[in-house]
C-alpha cells in the first residue's frame, strides 16, 4: 500500500514544532482520514477538531500547505504526495493545541452586532410581503457554516492582527444577512464604519476564494455594505440633508 508523509504542527499555546509522520494511504482518502490514521496508530494525543466529516459543520478548518481549507473536503489526490503535506492550525486565531485553535473571538464579536429587528406588518392585511429576489439574496448568506476560513485568510486579521478594529468577512456576511433582510428595520451603518471597521477591507476577494460554500462574500456582502456606509457618511447631498434637518 502506498504511503505519504504529513508534516503536522505539534504544540500548545503557540509554542511547538513540526513533526513528520509517514502513513499508509488509499484511493478516495481525504486529509482528515490521514490525520485520523496517524492519531490512531502513531500519535494518540494529536489534537484535531472535527464533527460531520461532510463539509457542513466547519469544524476541521486548518492550513494545508499554507492554504486555509477544510481537511474533510481536501482529497489527497488533489495534493502533491511526492513531498510532505504540511498541516498547521489557522494563523489568525490563538493556538490551543496542535491543529486546534481558539475561535471564540468570532462568537463574542457576533453577540455585539445589533440583532434582527422586524418592521411592522403591512397595514392592508397585517402580513409581510417580500420580493423573491430579496429572499434569495439573504439565503446565500445563510449558507455559511462558520468554518472561519475567510477570517483566517483575511490579511487584516492574519497579518496585522487588527481583531479590535475589524470584525472580518464572516461577521460582515452575518451583518449583511441582517441588513439586507426585507423585514429588518435596524440601522447598522455607524457600527459598520466605526466598530466593525469595514473600511479596512480592500476587497482582494481572498475570502471568497476559500469559502467552501461558494458564497460571493466580497461582491454580494462586503461591497454593498461599503456602499451603504459611503451613502450615509460620505455622500455630499446626504450630508447637506442632515445639516438642514438638524
Amino acid at each position: 500500500m502506498p504511503t505519504a508523509t504529513f508534516r503536522i504542527w505539534r504544540g500548545q499555546n503557540g509554542k511547538g514544532e513540526f513533526q513528520d509522520y509517514v502513513t499508509e494511504i488509499s484511493d478516495g482518502m481525504v486529509v482528515l482520514d490521514a490525520v485520523h490514521r496517524i492519531q490512531a496508530e502513531q500519535a494518540n494525543d494529536l489534537a484535531v477538531r472535527w464533527n460531520c466529516k461532510a463539509g457542513k459543520c466547519g469544524s476541521c478548518s486548518a492550513e494545508i500547505n499554507g492554504n486555509p481549507r477544510l481537511m474533510c473536503m481536501t482529497r489527497l489526490s488533489s495534493l502533491r504526495l511526492d513531498q510532505a503535506v504540511v498541516l498547521q492550525p489557522m494563523k489568525s486565531f490563538p493556538s490551543i493545541k496542535d491543529l486546534v485553535t481558539d475561535v471564540s473571538w468570532n462568537f463574542r464579536v457576533k453577540k455585539a452586532i445589533k440583532p434582527f429587528k422586524p418592521r411592522r406588518p403591512d397595514a392592508a392585511d397585517g402580513t409581510w410581503r417580500m420580493a423573491q429576489e430579496d429572499v434569495d439574496r439573504v439565503q446565500e448568506f445563510r449558507k455559511c457554516i462558520e468554518c472561519f476560513l475567510c477570517q483566517d485568510v483575511c490579511h487584516v486579521l492574519r497579518e496585522h492582527s487588527l481583531h479590535d478594529h475589524f470584525v472580518g468577512p464572516r461577521l460582515l456576511v452575518y451583518t449583511a444577512a441582517l441588513e439586507m433582510h426585507p423585514l429588518d428595520n435596524e440601522n447598522r451603518v455607524n457600527e459598520l464604519r466605526n466598530g466593525n471597521g469595514i473600511g479596512y477591507c480592500n476587497i482582494t476577494k481572498c475570502c471568497t476564494k476559500v469559502c467552501p460554500e461558494g458564497i460571493r462574500i466580497t461582491d454580494n456582502a462586503i461591497i454593498p455594505l461599503k456602499e451603504r456606509v459611503v451613502d450615509e457618511h460620505f455622500d455630499p447631498l446626504q450630508k447637506l440633508f442632515r445639516i438642514l434637518r438638524k
